[in-house]
């Protein structure tokens, strides 16, 4: 494929094979056809990792840096070389631009191939996320020079109140394998920025392009150590340890709802700090007053958008009476025109699920449905022609509220059709879930506008706009949806330390 195809784990600025020699199968999901192996890393790997981590986190080529230097690293790597040209004795000046994010801008194919390889989702896809992955690096190159501290009005006259803001330390990235690289760029990213070191657990279905950001970490110009990957098929052991470790101050994870729980339990012992983005049951409203053109294009990239298998994906939609009839009929067009098939082609537009166990979850939600007399309007079956794991496209309308799919995330290409006669019973809906990440709702009504979004209990919303994530913008759910922002601010990463300085006089 590539020189950033790599078989190895990065720990120290070495890339290294797993202590016991173990290694483990990458295949692509489209046609089970294997990619690579990397190793299989166990405990005394993510040890290594860790303190490699901690070592370089209280290293002069790293703590003593100042915010503009990391930003550098992240932005701008080398300044400047001066190349000699002894024939006419001139001296050149080249800027070489080798920050990380350009570097994966640079790189944007070789990475995209991968990712579509051990992903399954559209070439087109990839690139994109590549791309806002290297924005996430960019906007955090800047952070890292905003954050402020305080001087507080004292309110004795001897005194002066100082707040500085520190790096926490040791970050552990735990990330997922719908979004491989922008889950990675925005975590470590946010924890570089802010000064901390990293130790990435990458999801084992998805661990090459890890290993490929890793690689354009290096060639960045990091300091050894301040960047490691550990690689495992063991997610629960590292995980587990990670969360335990006392030498790392912040775990990270992008994932379940359930496994979230469990690491928040795991990390509750020492009261270490996590940041946790999890599962979502996205809301798509469409009230009368809708350009059904916007909503119907909006809504078949929230739902479809990866086969489906994002945390913000629009998981029920519900579509007022005056407005049904045309918007189902619109978008099933759009449904049955989508096309699907292997990432690599460009036209490609929806690929295939992960894996088996995702595969079956989508057959058995579907059969749900249609066992309780919900009508499958189009699809609802699997596509063997093209392979095991790929599903058609499939829209579900007369939804009964027994069904599992008006109350489950779905995380796959079913999009189930739900009438509605009044905002307030929208709203009601929409919030009767134990998530709250994200919603998206569509209506050209100004003061329907605000009183909708400010009753929605979720996180994130789309309002008249199917794709919400930027750099600049906070991205976190209340409720089951998880604990704290990511994207936007790096304060997560941050410990506040107050300073009084008394006896002034």
């Amino acid at each position: 494929m590539s020189s950033l195809l790599l078989s190895k784990a990065f720990i120290n600025g070495k890339w290294v094979d797993a202590a016991d020699c173990d290694m483990f199968d990458v295949c692509n999901p489209a046609n089970g056809k294997l990619i690579g192996c990397v190793p299989n890393m166990k405990i005394e790997d993510c040890r290594d990792a860790i303190v490699a981590a901690k070592c370089a986190f209280f290293s002069k080529e790293w703590s003593c840096l100042v915010a503009k230097q990391r930003a550098d690293l992240l932005r701008v790597c080398e300044s400047f070389k001066i190349l000699k040209r002894a024939v006419i004795e001139t001296v050149f000046v080249y800027t070489f631009l080798k920050c990380w994010a350009i570097l994966m801008k640079q790189n944007v194919d070789d990475i995209a191939d991968i990712i579509t390889a051990e992903s399954g989702k559209p070439i087109t896809e990839a690139k994109h996320e590549i791309l806002h992955g290297s924005s996430l690096l960019e906007w955090f190159a800047e952070e890292a020079r905003r954050v402020f501290g305080e001087i507080i009005p004292s309110p004795k006259k001897d005194s002066e109140l100082l707040v500085i803001k520190q790096p926490l330390g040791v970050a552990g990235l735990i990330t997922p394998w719908n979004f491989p690289l922008s889950t990675i760029t925005q975590n470590a990213g946010a924890a570089l920025a802010a000064g901390c070191t990293v130790v990435i657990k990458p999801s084992l279905f998805t661990p090459l392009t890890c290993l490929a950001v890793a690689k354009l970490s290096e060639e960045a110009g990091f300091p050894r150590g301040v960047i490691n990957v550990v690689t495992s098929n063991n997610a629960r052991c590292i995980g587990e340890y990670m969360c335990k470790s006392r030498d790392i101050q912040i775990i990270s994870f992008t994932g379940s709802t359930n496994i979230g729980k469990l690491i928040y339990r795991l990390c509750a012992d020492d009261l270490k700090r996590v940041s946790l983005e999890l599962g979502g049951n996205a809301p798509f409203i469409i009230f009368d007053s809708a350009d059904i053109k916007k909503a119907t294009e909006s809504a078949l990239l929230a739902k479809f958008r990866n086969c489906g298998q994002t945390c913000i994906a629009a998981n029920r939609f519900f579509v007022q009476d005056g407005i049904y009839d045309r918007f189902v009929a619109c978008f099933k067009q759009q449904v049955e025109d989508l096309v699907i098939g292997f990432g690599c082609a460009e036209e490609t537009q929806m690929g295939p699920l992960i894996n088996e166990d995702q595969f079956t979850t989508i057959c058995e939600l579907v059969e749900d449905a249609r066992k309780k007399n919900a009508c499958i309007l189009t699809g609802g079956c699997g596509l063997p022609c093209l392979g095991k794991l790929f599903y058609a496209p499939t829209i579900i309308t007369k939804v009964p509220p027994e069904a599992r799919i008006y109350c489950e995330e779905i995380f796959g290409p079913i999009a189930p059709i739900i009438k509605f006669k009044t905002e307030e019973e929208a709203i009601r809906k929409a919030n009767d879930t134990k998530t709250g990440l994200a919603a998206y709702f569509f209506t050209e009504n100004l003061q329907q506008a605000f009183r909708v979004a400010k009753r929605l209990e979720v996180g994130v919303i789309g309002l008249n706009e199917g794709l919400i994530s930027t750099a600049e913008a906070p991205f976190g759910g209340i409720k089951d949806s998880g604990v704290g922002n990511e994207i936007g601010r790096i304060n997560e990463y941050i410990n506040i330390k107050y300073i009084c300085l008394g006896n002034l006089k």
